[in-house]
C-alpha cells in the first residue's frame, strides 16, 4: 500500500495536553481536546 501525506490545518484552543502515544507497529499518533468558537445550527433546528 502506498503512503501518503494528509495535512490539516485547525484553529481553536487545546484543552488538554496533548498525549502522544504509538501503535504496535511503532507509528506515532497524538490526540488532543480542540475548542472552538463556531457554532451553527441544522436544517431542522438543533
Amino acid at each position: 500500500m502506498a503512503k501518503s501525506l494528509n495535512r490539516v490545518q485547525l484553529i481553536g484552543n487545546l484543552t488538554r495536553d496533548p498525549e502522544l502515544r504509538y501503535t504496535p507497529n511503532g507509528t506515532a499518533v497524538c490526540s488532543f481536546g480542540l475548542a472552538t468558537g463556531r457554532s451553527w445550527t441544522t436544517e431542522s433546528g438543533e
